[in-house]
């Protein structure tokens, strides 16, 4: 679906939901609607139920939309609509995924998507927040919306293909980490591998013009390549004759893009694995001292640590998964691992903004709708 202008993007939001309200209840219902919004864009927070667009990610690019307040533009479309609704909450898809992690697992601090796009947020003192300094909670807390995909460091290990992707993306110098990490660009940094052997060598046969088109090879293609356990690699030999247009290639060159798929992949889920165990070490949650006061990790008793995970790439790419296990148990090392609980969420970010939209409620809970 392709969006040119801001109103025909929300009208459209609002038309689906029309069509859902009218399947599964009165369209002409007399009573407000509170509405949970989930926009996984990043956002100036003004009040729980507004924020300004900062920028679009994952290859959205309605300009006049940029700086634009994002419920209202909603709650215009929902009244041309007809439909009786309100915008109560306006969440980042990491906030809804937290909230209904918390709400089935009372030690759930952090949430993590890893899907198309990638982002994470956690739980923190107000008082450990400098922009907050002084600003008084309930709870004396407050979520952060890292906004991780756009975290840029030296350390990094950016490759030539990284590289290239970037400047040739619709969004070049930004998002640096998502790039590195999320399932919209997986599949091309693999697709620009097999190109550069391609160029410089003839263990695909002649270079394939398919190759050179972007984003021609998806990530989920990339995993059922990665994670093809036939004798002959059928699916590799399937999916690069009828997507790349590399026909009857041996099997040896079959086991090379198998190789290519699981360094690309490995080195993804580790760093994700990475900025997780970043999160647990600044709230004092990686067993290195933090707030404890920097005791030796044999003295300091861990406490149960659980983090919520939504997203295509971890629930339904085994080998991710697999490998971003596998670094957090080697960073955090067994000992504290074990400690910190991975659970998976369903529809995390919408079912949470309901969540969250009936907590700042005092109208009756079954009036919640989420999108």
């Amino acid at each position: 679906m392709c969006f040119t202008f801001v109103q025909d993007l929300f009208d459209f939001i609002a038309s689906s939901l029309y069509q859902f309200v009218e399947k599964n209840d009165s369209v002409q219902s007399p009573i407000t609607k509170l509405l949970g919004f989930t926009f996984s864009f990043p956002v100036k927070q003004t009040s729980v139920s507004s924020g300004v667009l900062i920028k679009w990610t994952k290859g959205f690019a309605i300009r006049d939309m940029v700086e634009k307040e994002v419920a209202g533009a909603l709650q215009q479309a929902l009244t041309r609509k007809g439909l009786n609704m309100r915008v109560s909450v306006l969440v980042n898809d990491t906030v809804g995924t937290l909230a209904l992690g918390h709400y089935h697992d009372a030690d759930t601090v952090a949430a993590v998507i890893i899907g198309t796009g990638t982002n994470a947020c956690y739980w923190e003192r107000t008082d450990a927040i400098i922009k907050c300094q002084g600003l008084l909670t309930t709870s004396g807390g407050m979520v952060v919306n890292m906004e991780w995909g756009n975290f840029w460091s030296s350390h990094l290990p950016r490759t030539s293909y990284d590289i290239e992707l970037d400047a040739e993306s619709p969004n070049p110098n930004d998002q640096g980490f998502e790039k590195m990490i999320s399932g919209m660009y997986l599949g091309d940094i693999v697709r620009r591998v097999i190109l550069r052997m391609s160029e410089e060598s003839d263990v695909f046969g002649p270079v394939s013009s398919r190759l050179y088109l972007p984003f021609t090879l998806r990530t989920p293609l990339m995993a059922a390549m990665h994670e093809d356990d036939s004798p002959e690699l059928t699916q590799v030999a399937r999916i690069l004759k009828d997507v790349l247009d590399i026909p009857d290639i041996p099997l040896k060159a079959r086991k090379l893009v198998v190789k290519i798929c699981d360094v690309v992949t490995r080195r993804a889920a580790r760093l994700a694995a990475a900025g997780i165990v970043g999160i647990l070490k600044k709230i004092g949650r990686d067993g290195s001292g933090g707030i404890t006061g920097g005791r030796s990790r044999s003295d300091i008793k861990m406490r149960r640590t659980a983090v919520a995970v939504e997203g295509s790439l971890y629930t339904q790419y085994t080998m991710f998964r697999e490998y971003l296990h596998e670094a957090l148990n080697e960073i955090l090392g067994e000992d504290i691992a074990r400690h910190v609980v991975v659970i998976v969420t369903e529809d995390g970010s919408g079912t949470g903004a309901a969540l969250l939209a009936a907590s700042h409620s005092s109208e009756n809970v079954n009036n919640i709708q989420l999108i």
